[in-house]
């Protein structure tokens, strides 16, 4: 069975991943994994009802599953408004986010909920990472009369202190 190979890597990280990570990528997810993320088993490219906290339907089944794909009983109510549809597309993940690091053992197939949880801190870093270098940036080359005014409009706290600057 073929699959359509999709790589959402950017173009100015392409050549960090080795020339052949579309076959090692397709080993992990198809070959390794059975086209289910490792993480939920949620199936690959099917629509899958959840309840948006991480159970999920498994038709193949005929049960509800955890966030970590065990059989569970929904004993609580829900309306039928509250369940979603998810399409799902696996990718095949860097545990340690390395992408030079491409050992069978630090590659997982996991779903796009599964894999956002994984790179959640990472994410966070990113933001807090590019965030830092555009005030450094700022504070390099920018006229120290622009910012001198702008220091001067911030709101003052009841404490009488300056805000942070946004």
């Amino acid at each position: 069975m073929t699959h359509r190979i999709t790589m959402p890597i950017r173009p100015e990280n392409r050549w960090l991943y080795p020339i052949d990570w579309p076959q090692l990528s397709q080993a992990i997810r198809f070959d390794r994994a059975g086209a289910r993320c490792e993480r939920c088993a949620r199936p690959h490219r099917r629509f899958v009802a959840h309840l948006g906290d991480g159970r999920w339907w498994d038709g193949d089944a005929a049960c509800w599953r955890s966030a970590r794909g065990r059989r569970v009983a929904v004993r609580d109510r829900f309306e039928l408004g509250s369940v979603r549809t998810t399409y799902v597309v696996l990718a095949c993940a860097h545990l340690d986010h390395d992408p030079g690091h491409n050992m069978p053992a630090n590659l997982a197939a996991l779903c796009q909920r599964c894999h956002m949880l994984h790179d959640a801190a990472e994410h966070r870093w990113q933001r807090w990472w590019n965030v830092f270098r555009l005030c450094a940036l700022r504070d390099l080359y920018e006229d120290p009369r622009l910012t001198h005014a702008r220091s001067a409009r911030r709101p003052v706290s009841a404490r009488g202190e300056g805000a942070a600057l946004a």
